[in-house]
């Protein structure tokens, strides 16, 4: 079930080095990682195709030959490369080389190794559902850092009533953690740095403007960041199913 406001473009960020994830990524891009028997990146491209994306753009780096060779024979949704081959640009960068690609609409942002089991509905719907533009340049899909799988780190935002978004004051900890999936519109980018540079910096300045949002994801989030977390996840979506 996808909303009629639902976006029908994506960005998937797949070009990172996975570095945390060695030794698996010495010989494979971390987006190709097996959870459940199925590759980060096609639990993420399946779920943009449920939601009624159309075109997913795919950018790739780090054993990039990979990456466009598994994702060749798709067309649910249709996939186009941005080739980072030559500069790594960031998770900033990268969308802004993307943009082109991404039209003019809102459209989904999600990190190619993001992981979470659902609830009654689809996050993803739900995102599109509460996504105004509006009075929303970011909307962040956000897990409470209590109760999700793997994660051990202090957060990354407060969340008002109205879903307005706080950044985490350094040394403190937040309830909080961006879960990996966005919606954000293009003039997010608008006078953006150039070259490499990293999305917080135009989330911290849409929080300044009161124009980023969050929507507590209902389900189970999995941080997949190291090999040892990859049995955790596996035995929470092994629950999920029975």
């Amino acid at each position: 079930m996808t909303s009629t406001n639902s976006p029908r473009r994506a960005m998937v960020l797949a070009a990172g080095m996975g570095t945390r994830m060695r030794p698996l990524t010495d010989t494979l891009p971390k987006p190709l990682v097996k959870v459940g028997g199925r590759a980060l990146l096609d639990h993420v491209l399946d779920r943009l195709g449920d939601a009624g994306v159309e075109r997913a753009v795919v950018n790739v780096h780090h054993f990039a030959e990979q990456i466009i060779a598994h994702v060749a024979a798709r067309t649910r949704p249709q996939i186009v490369i941005s080739d980072e081959r030559g500069l790594l640009l960031d998770t900033g960068g990268g969308v802004v080389k993307a943009l082109p690609e991404l039209g003019g609409a809102p459209f989904y942002h999600l990190n190619a190794d993001t992981l979470w089991i659902d609830g009654v509905k689809p996050n993803l719907t739900r995102l599109a559902e509460t996504f105004d533009p509006a009075t929303m340049d970011a909307l962040l899909l956000l897990a409470p850092i209590a109760g999700s799988i793997g994660y051990d780190g202090r957060g990354d935002f407060n969340m008002a009533s109205d879903g307005r978004l706080r950044p985490r004051p350094e040394r403190e900890v937040a309830p909080f953690v961006y879960a990996g999936a966005a919606i954000l519109v293009p003039s997010l980018f608008a006078d953006a740095p150039q070259g490499k540079f990293s999305l917080t910096t135009l989330f911290m300045r849409a929080a300044e403007t009161g124009r980023l949002s969050g929507l507590r994801l209902e389900g189970l989030w999995m941080h997949v960041g190291t090999p040892e977390a990859i049995a955790a996840a596996e035995t929470a979506i092994r629950n999920s199913a029975q």
